[in-house]
């Protein structure tokens, strides 16, 4: 049975840097996510921690969504046990025991390079599921936690799984959301070619205080000798800016501007395909989007769904491994992933082995029961060739992005959201008084998890 959509409220924060509503930084919205995405301290010291954790456990939302950040040090183990000295000579901190503050909260969710599923139970509240991964990573500069080399990107990034919804990183992609006060693009390009072929509905990161605000990516699926191209950006206009309103992104069909992307992941658990109707009935939004082109020579507008002639086409189990399955506590069941750990001795620049069957136009899909270390028939190929990663053109062919487009083409945007909300650049300094954005808030049409007569779960994939 395809799934309806209801608007869900998404109240996104970065880069707090020990800042937070009670200490009168900032107003929290609300909503029924919380999402956090890294930077909640200065230096990750136990008290700082404690305080931040305090508020955010606090907080009125149904889940809450946490990653660290690189001036969270406590938090990465082992860059804490090199460095830690240089952060706490006087009173060194205990990892373990900072670490345990949010693994330990029976309220917050600490994804460390990790996904989940989630289904919004709560009474009242809109009943919808979503897979979200979240990561502590950014690119190395300086002595700071969670980084990583240019030579380790790629392994660090192909670990998100494809039918992610949400993607919650510490880093901004390269050119979205990630410029700099020198004017510099310090985004991660590696994650935004893994954008392009997850091309997930949010992407919310931090980390670049000055890159706060939001863009809507329209991918170019139909190039089939440009890697990773882009078709179009939108630019979003802050309605919170200067006045006493909510900064809000309004990314659904009653908004006027619902987000082209249904989600589709080929094969449900129940062998049902997920679909979308953004027509369904949902909240009534009272905000407007604002959208600036960044390309006026371009006729196409950056929300309008009928500039797509690319449809979904073909189906291509990608499910995850098995994970283990717990109760969220507070009406919310999860599942969760985890990666294993960043190998920074061996990895290197190629592409991880992926084994698929290559099948052309008009020829039938192999059944799922094959298996799928077995060679691919007549192609001779049976591994995603190198070549073609970041490639569009036709779903089934193998001359595209096979395992990328197959069965995926309803995903066609994504927006960026960079929520820092400490507006100078160093804080940790004290230096220049500190100011302070507001949290931006997200309303985005989701499916429906449950049928409303029999209660059945239908809206997401382990």
């Amino acid at each position: 049975m395809a799934s309806t959509s209801r608007k869900t409220r998404f109240v996104c924060v970065s880069d707090t840097h020990n800042a937070s509503p009670s200490n009168g930084a900032f107003k929290l919205p609300r909503g029924d996510v919380l999402i956090h995405a890294g930077d909640l301290t200065n230096q990750g010291s136990l008290s700082e921690l404690r305080k931040t954790i305090d508020w955010i456990e606090k907080a009125d939302f149904e889940v809450k969504i946490v990653v660290a950040g690189n001036h969270d040090v406590t938090l990465d183990a082992d860059f804490y046990s090199q460095h830690g000295l240089y952060f706490h000579n006087q009173h060194p901190q205990d990892p373990q025991e900072c670490l345990q503050l949010l693994t330990s909260s029976s309220s917050i969710f600490y994804l460390n390079h990790q996904s989940i599923n989630i289904r919004l139970t709560k009474a009242g509240g809109p009943q919808t599921a979503f897979k979200i991964f979240g990561s502590p990573y950014s690119p190395a500069r300086g002595l700071w936690a969670f980084g990583y080399t240019p030579e380790q990107a790629l392994q660090l990034w192909d670990q998100i799984p494809l039918d992610t919804d949400i993607i919650v990183t510490h880093t901004p992609p390269k050119f979205h959301c990630d410029e700099s006060g020198g004017r510099v693009a310090a985004g991660c390009d590696v994650l935004r070619q893994t954008l392009w072929r997850v091309r997930p509905r949010l992407a919310v990161c931090g980390h670049i205080h000055e890159g706060r605000g939001a863009e809507r990516i329209i991918w170019d699926l139909a190039a089939p000798y440009v890697k990773y191209k882009e078709e179009d950006t939108g630019y979003w206009k802050d309605p919170g800016c200067d006045n006493n309103k909510q900064s809000t992104v309004d990314l659904t069909a009653n908004g006027g501007a619902a987000l082209d992307n249904d989600g589709s992941h080929n094969m449900e658990d129940n062998g049902a395909e997920s679909t979308i109707n953004p027509s369904s009935p949902s909240s009534k939004s009272t905000f407007r989007p604002i959208v600036e082109k960044k390309q006026a020579k371009l006729a196409i507008s950056p929300i309008n769904k009928q500039t797509f002639p690319l449809r979904p086409r073909g189906k291509v189990d990608h499910r995850p491994p098995n994970s283990a399955s717990f109760s969220a506590g507070s009406g919310s069941s999860i599942s969760t992933s985890p990666f294993p750990t960043l190998d920074t001795q061996s990895v290197g620049t190629q592409p991880m082995k992926r084994t698929v069957t290559f099948i052309e136009p008009n020829v039938s899909s192999p059944t799922s029961s094959a298996d799928a270390n077995a060679p691919s028939p007549s192609s001779g190929i049976d591994d995603v060739p190198s070549a073609t990663r970041g490639r569009g053109g036709i779903a089934t062919s193998r001359r595209g992005d096979f395992e990328a487009l197959c069965g995926r083409m309803g995903r066609k945007e994504t927006c960026v959201i960079n929520a820092a909300i400490m507006a100078c650049s160093w804080p940790h300094k004290g230096s220049g008084g500190k100011k302070y954005n507001k949290p931006i808030v997200v309303d985005i049409d989701l499916p429906v998890w449950a049928d409303s007569a029999s209660g059945s779960y239908e809206g997401i994939c382990s």
